[in-house]
């Protein structure tokens, strides 16, 4: 098998990249970072290819595609993305649209491109990493919380497509919570309290994966959260959505 992952550098990306690894599977790897790349490839005990190509540029994403639809793709890890703090007003609109550039476009890209390989094929598998963010609106990050919506919502409908079709192909959400990674520094935030591993958050979402779910929530506190969330008035989401958030600035 061969399993294609993009922001593979760091975080949750790279801990995809160990655990697939050890199970045997060849790597194509895809960051701006060509020196990391290079490290982490040389790190792990499969065959690993490093593209670099920044995914927040819609012509880079169809050269990724281009690069790689003749490898036998089996696996698609859509994992590169950034987040934003402050108010909406305060956050420089280039910030945001390349945010969602990134977090949407290129998942979108991405996702259509080999999802119509895979179903040809009639097998694959895509892991979207979006976020438990996605579930609810976030003041002082609005638009990173919108984004994983995106992702969210996208990979559910596709799931249910695919079901209903009966496709042997597998499409997956990732909704972990705070995960500790280097997120926090690129979004300027302090550290949150309550983080989980990425390794863990990691290896949650491959295990899903290959289970076939729909959505993988990662961690006791996460699956609370949502069930609660279910039960709680929209207002009070809000409200509780910007004490957590303020607490980080």
């Amino acid at each position: 098998m061969k399993a294609l992952i993009t922001g593979a550098t760091s975080g949750i990306g790279r801990d995809m990249a160990v655990i697939l690894s050890r199970m045997g599977i060849d790597l194509i790897i895809a960051s701006r970072d060509s020196k990391k790349m290079q490290q982490l490839a040389r790190r792990l005990p499969v065959h690993v290819k490093t593209i670099t190509v920044d995914l927040s540029r819609e012509a880079d994403c169809y050269y990724l595609y281009n690069e790689t639809k003749e490898e036998d793709i089996h696996i698609l890890i859509n994992n590169a993305g950034f987040g934003a703090f402050g108010y909406s007003w305060e956050i420089p609109l280039e910030t945001e649209l390349n945010m969602l550039d990134l977090n949407v476009r290129a998942v979108h890209i991405l996702t259509k491109l080999f999802l119509a390989d895979f179903r040809k094929k009639d097998r694959g598998y895509i892991l979207n990493v979006a976020s438990s963010a996605g579930f609810l609106a976030g003041p002082l990050m609005s638009a990173y919380y919108a984004t994983k919506s995106y992702v969210l919502r996208l990979t559910e409908a596709i799931h249910e497509e695919l079901r209903q079709s009966g496709s042997n192909v597998k499409i997956t959400a990732l909704c972990p919570g705070h995960v500790e990674t280097g997120f926090d520094a690129r979004a300027h935030v302090r550290r949150s309290i309550g983080g989980v591993s990425s390794y863990k958050v990691a290896k949650a979402g491959i295990n899903g994966m290959f289970q076939g779910k729909a959505v993988v929530l990662p961690g006791g506190l996460m699956k609370l959260a949502y069930i609660g969330e279910k039960f709680l008035p929209e207002r009070q989401m809000l409200k509780a959505a910007y004490y957590a958030q303020s607490k980080k600035g």
